[in-house]
């Protein structure tokens, strides 16, 4: 099997995109699979930075990007990404993406509700108010528009005046103004013609690929603690995030997608709300703030910061059917004279070994750390195994031994080649490897 699911293994912003992009490289096609234009990836490339939210990673290296079905795609975000990239010398024409006709629309209307829902909440989200649940909500009633409605004008103003019929209702109805047909159908007819030449049967060419015995990279945004099955809910997204969801929001084979990468930090960060059990207040919080650069891509909002917590790294391997693991960001680890790594929570007195389903019961949780010494020299750059300290060894050692899974690669940089690679991903590379 040459395809590899890269999933995020903790709350998001676990460095999905740089580990995408070095995929890309030995890849043919990438994928993304779920989410919108609320998920963030940076790539550094010859000091130049990339930040892509809607584009798969793969079209910085210009490899085939294909947006999945499971995707909610904004096409005034869309467009205005790809205007950004052109800016930097990155043209993405039809030829390097192709976007699945029934991806479902994220619409000006579903922004105004996500912003008018979280400041209606008792206990706000943390929503990124891209309007992304709205439009999956709209997805899930049956009343959604899909890009392939762009197409045809007459269903797509029948279609849009359904939807609003129904929001209009909610927002007369919370005092907000609603909204008008005419401004946001000349728009999306406007858009049209530059969205259409992109617009393809994404889980055909996928097809074509698995026979060709192409390379895929399937690209997931977001994590398993913010999946809206296993994460931690109410605190999560609106979409599948683990390795499953790239099956049905790609529209390829479960037995097809290969190896699944999980991507974490050698620490913990968490935007917005939500139980964070490791959460580490204080100097050493801002600390991991300061040296990781911990601010979202797309919102700039400051990211909580705290110690690994195994167990819910554990737990999410397991249920996102985690194989290799990529630990991203141990240089910021640089200098600190202690780190901590959650290996245990009690709960009102008790030792328990899981994170446990109720948000109530979270919010109760106290770490159980074990400490591991830190180091004096610098492992930023470093590019193989033998050159990171000895203490940095052994912590990688812990958490691979605590986590139950094999560390397949280690990221030391924002370079794309900052990294050290143990094992390689795509199981056809490591068989060839072996038979050399």
């Amino acid at each position: 099997m040459s395809n590899v699911v890269v999933v995020g293994a903790q709350w998001g912003d676990e460095g999905k995109g740089r580990i995408v992009d070095w995929l890309a490289e030995s890849a043919n096609i990438v994928v993304r699979y779920n989410g919108g234009h609320n998920a963030g990836h940076t790539l550094v490339v010859d000091g130049r930075t990339y930040k892509l939210a809607l584009l798969p990673s793969g079209v910085v290296r210009g490899k085939l990007g294909l947006i999945g079905n499971g995707v909610a795609l904004d096409p005034e975000a869309l467009l205005a990404e790809i205007d950004r990239m052109a800016a930097l010398g990155i043209h993405v024409t039809p030829e390097v993406l192709q976007i699945a006709e029934t991806a479902t629309l994220v619409l000006p209307v579903h922004r105004a509700i996500d912003a008018a829902q979280e400041r209606l909440r008792a206990q706000p989200l943390g929503t990124t108010l891209r309007g992304i649940g709205p439009a999956y909500e709209d997805k899930i009633g049956r009343r959604g528009l899909r890009v392939c409605d762009l197409a045809d004008p007459a269903r797509l103003a029948q279609q849009l005046a359904a939807l609003l019929d129904h929001h209009n209702a909610w927002l007369r109805g919370s005092g907000l103004e609603p909204f008008a047909l005419e401004p946001m159908l000349g728009d999306l007819l406007a858009m049209a013609p530059r969205v259409l030449p992109f617009v393809g049967r994404v889980w055909e060419r996928l097809d074509a690929a698995h026979t060709a015995g192409e390379r895929v990279v399937f690209e997931g945004s977001q994590a398993v603690m913010l999946d809206v099955d296993w994460g931690s809910y109410p605190y999560v997204t609106s979409s599948s995030t683990v390795a499953a969801g790239a099956a049905s929001g790609a529209g390829i084979a479960p037995s097809r997608l290969g190896r699944v990468l999980g991507v974490s930090k050698v620490y913990a960060t968490r935007v917005g709300e939500g139980p964070f059990t490791s959460e580490a207040h204080g100097a050493t919080g801002d600390t991991l703030r300061q040296r990781g650069g911990e601010y979202g891509v797309n919102t700039g909002r400051p990211r909580r910061c705290g110690w690994l917590d195994i167990v819910q790294l554990r737990q999410s391997s397991k249920v996102a059917g985690i194989d290799l693991l990529a630990l991203t960001k141990l240089d910021v680890l640089d200098g600190f004279e202690s780190i901590s790594l959650c290996v245990g929570y009690t709960l009102d007195g008790a030792r328990i070994d899981y994170l446990p389903a109720s948000e109530a019961e979270q919010q109760r949780l106290e770490p159980v750390y074990e400490h591991f010494p830190g180091w004096r020299g610098n492992t930023r750059g470093v590019r193989s195994w033998d050159a990171l300290p000895r203490e940095a060894q052994a912590l990688i050692e812990a958490i691979q031994r605590e986590a139950g899974v094999t560390v397949a690669m280690i990221t030391t940089g924002p370079e794309r080649d900052d990294a050290i690679v143990l094992r390689a991903p795509f199981a056809d590379a490591e068989r060839a490897a072996i038979a050399r």
